[in-house]
């Protein structure tokens, strides 16, 4: 057995939080929040370990990087945090640390850790893979690091050494949130993160989702744990009015509460409890995400009375085919339009999630989750490019039809079908709100007359979409850098005009 390491060990965190190629990132300050990294940090702080965060908010290059890496002292550890679209830039970042600290032990956790952990095993100079939960592994294996115990038992981690890799079972996930300390925000800037400067913070109470999208990876995080039973939790719902007072005692400046939880509305006893507390003690404005085939004119009015202004919603296809044969979400048309119904009755704004570019999509497949957003009247959508992430249904289903292409840095289209090339889904998904909009007035006149002209415009042979997407490109861009200026220059500014548009009276 090795001596015992007299000093406590140094964990630093690495937090790569941009989005590769947009350059409205550029010189962005501030970042986001992981819920992730601070609970890890908070259990390892409490097993009396001392951690760092190195927050990325835009690229850096390889001088950049290790200036800032060598700038924190005495690191042991160091744990890069790696979804799907950052792989090829960790494996970068791996190898500049390795260079600069021949000794320090290097691990990887997170999304893409978990559902393609072979893709890192050839990573040169990488030391281990979290393939599960990262704070009960992590605190075990530094404690076993410090006492100069054998380590390389921890389960849910990967060991490399010598070309082969130890492959430990994973770990039972925490069944029991309240078990674990609160989430260490202090680990970031928080006073500057983009959501405190505009009064907003970011609260997540729950761990999974009970559904199986074909296109998220939920389905396959929960069938790694031997409980995956118990995979969708919530903290209780009197914990998680203490974890807000928490907050809200240290930036008494938060006006806003912004649930990030994959569906708030998951329990119906829970949410109602929930509701109960949040109106009582909190009452601040918030906005979370919900599912449509779950929601009811009861949860509505629950959400409003406790100080809901707007919501997030998953649409993703107006094509029911699509819906439910490709992404196994089998909520009706009928459904969604009554929820819209009852958000508008209780005055709660909506934006919905859609996605566009998916397997034997095309065109006028498209144009239907267009014309379904304007049935739900929504106030806001979101378009997204379909992305076929690692051991997922749905990029199965693209495998076999040939639709999987090679991804890099600049692809903007992740898959490629003849039926719906890439200037075709771009100008879908650039010019998605603005026919939203236009088809909300043809359907308030009922104007049939219209409609079909703006279905030729959309569809026909006639219009322009390449130009169209290098038009919306640029406007896209001079968007995004005066959201940035606004959020991070003049707040308060930003605050009027998003308060204006969700009708908050403030």
């Amino acid at each position: 057995m090795t001596k015992k390491i007299k000093r406590k060990l140094h964990l630093l965190l690495v937090y790569p939080d941009f989005i590769e190629g947009d350059s409205a990132n550029k010189g962005a300050t501030g970042g986001s929040y992981s819920e992730g990294l601070a609970s890890i940090s908070a259990v390892v702080k409490a097993a009396g370990f001392d951690v760092s965060l190195m927050h990325i908010t835009k690229k850096l290059n390889e001088k950049e990087f290790k200036e800032r890496y060598l700038a924190f002292k005495n690191v042991d550890i160091i744990g890069f945090s790696t979804r799907t679209t950052m792989f090829e830039y960790v494996c970068d970042l791996i190898k500049y640390t390795r260079e600069a600290d021949p000794k320090v032990f290097i691990t990887v956790g997170s999304y893409h850790a978990i559902l393609a952990p072979e893709e890192f095993e050839k990573i040169p100079g990488l030391d281990a893979i979290c393939v599960g939960e990262g704070e009960l592994p992590m605190r075990e294996l530094m404690e076993k690091m410090a006492t100069g115990k054998k380590y390389t038992d921890v389960k849910s981690y990967w060991f490399i050494k010598d070309g082969k890799t130890i492959k430990n079972p994973v770990a039972p996930l925490i069944e029991d949130l309240d078990t674990l300390p609160f989430p260490d925000i202090d680990l970031f800037d928080y006073a500057n993160l983009e959501s405190t400067k505009i009064n907003t913070a970011l609260i997540i109470l729950s761990r999974g989702c009970l559904y199986s999208c074909t296109y998220c990876g939920n389905a396959e995080f929960r069938n790694i744990y031997p409980n995956k039973e118990k995979y969708a939790r919530f903290r209780s719902p009197e914990k998680c009015i203490e974890l807000i007072k928490t907050v809200l005692k240290k930036y008494p400046n938060i006006k806003y509460i912004n649930f990030r939880d994959a569906i708030i509305n998951m329990y119906a006893d829970w949410f109602d409890k929930f509701m109960e507390l949040y109106t009582k003690e909190i009452h601040l404005p918030w906005t979370a995400n919900l599912r449509f085939d779950i929601v009811t004119e009861d949860t509505v009015k629950k959400m409003k009375a406790a100080g809901c202004y707007t919501v997030d919603i998953g649409l993703e296809s107006g094509n029911k085919e699509i819906r439910q044969k490709y992404l196994h979400r089998f909520t009706t048309d009928e459904q969604m339009i009554n929820c819209s119904i009852w958000f508008t009755k209780y005055k709660i704004t909506v934006l919905t999630y859609n996605i566009l570019g998916l397997p034997y999509e095309d065109l006028h497949k498209a144009l239907e989750t267009i014309k379904l957003n304007a049935k739900l009247k929504t106030n806001q959508s979101i378009p997204n490019i379909f992305y076929p992430y690692p051991a997922t249904k749905l990029r199965k289903i693209a495998e076999d039809a040939g639709f999987l292409r090679e991804i890099t840095p600049k692809t903007r289209v992740f898959i490629k079908q003849p039926q719906f090339p890439d200037h075709q889904v771009l100008f879908a998904v650039n010019y998605f709100r603005f026919f939203v909009k236009r088809y909300q007035k043809c359907f308030a006149k009922e104007n049939k007359t219209m409609e079909k002209f703006w279905d030729f415009i959309f569809v026909g042979p006639l219009t322009p979409r390449r130009t169209l997407v290098f038009l919306a490109d640029l406007m896209r861009i001079m968007k995004n850098f005066l959201k940035r200026f606004l959020i991070n220059k003049l707040p308060k500014i930003y605050l009027i005009l998003r308060n204006k548009k969700n009708r908050i009276n403030k």
